[in-house]
């Protein structure tokens, strides 16, 4: 339950619409859930304006629907991460309006759809090809709150000429998600370049001393460039949603 849907029950209240038994109703699994197995955070969507996202690694496909079903009963955006292209298809049977973004492995019934932020720009940069299925999550995290999301991809350090062609486009963005495995290098480079907020995630593609993303964890930590934040290893989610609160506070 967002905000605008609780104005719009306790006004149905106040004219005599709804009657506050069924008030009580409406409100009584605030501000959670308990489905013994999970505790389903009905009043995030007050606390925070985005309902509670499931992630759906490891996760059995009665749970996660048994979540779908208590966050759809609602009327709030159902959104999966980390979810099998199977078990994406057992949503989608009882769900047939949900989209399933198989490159970033995230499902999203939107029942609400959210107030589009019509000012400032997330530009997901991609060091390699190998890199996109976590920059694809950052995409359709950002996308799905109601931001405006550009692309750009294969542009890494071993050919930087890439990167330096897209000047405007760097210009233009509010906030940058920089992804890159490998030696990790990308967002220290775009961060020398502009002079908004860049959030490095590392990723765990590359060779045997890459450590499964490690050595890129590290090298983005070190970064000289000041405006370099980082997040955990292939967490194209946890970008794409910081990314996006901080889009929210862009002027242009």
């Amino acid at each position: 339950m967002d905000i605008n849907t609780l104005k719009k029950l306790l006004e149905s209240v106040a004219s005599g619409n709804v009657t506050v038994d069924e008030a009580v109703t409406n409100l009584k699994h605030l501000p959670y859930e308990n489905l013994s197995y999970a505790r389903v955070d009905h009043h995030r969507s007050l606390r925070k304006g985005f309902p509670e996202v499931i992630f759906g690694q490891h996760k059995t496909a009665e749970h996660i629907l048994g979540i779908t079903k208590a966050i759809a009963e609602k009327g709030d955006t159902v959104m999966i991460t980390r979810l099998s292209a199977e078990k994406a298809g057992l949503i989608k049977t009882q769900y047939p309006g949900a989209v399933y973004h198989d490159e970033a492995r995230i499902l999203v019934y939107e029942q609400t759809p959210p107030a589009k932020k019509t000012t400032g720009l997330i530009l997901v940069v991609a060091a390699g090809t190998s890199d996109i299925p976590v920059a694809q999550e950052a995409v359709v995290t950002a996308r799905t709150i109601g931001h405006f999301v550009e692309t750009l991809y294969d542009v890494g350090v071993s050919g930087i000429h890439r990167l330096l062609d897209h000047e405007e486009l760097l210009t233009k963005a509010s906030v940058f998600v920089v992804v890159a495995g490998m030696e990790g290098t990308l967002p220290s480079v775009v961060g020398g370049l502009v002079d908004k907020p860049v959030i490095a995630v590392p990723t765990s593609v590359g060779y045997g001393a890459s450590f499964g993303g490690i050595a890129a964890l590290l090298a983005m930590l070190n970064s000289c460039a000041s405006n370099v934040t980082v997040v955990n290893i292939d967490n194209g989610f946890g970008a794409g949603y910081v990314a996006a609160l901080i889009n929210s506070l862009a002027k242009t």
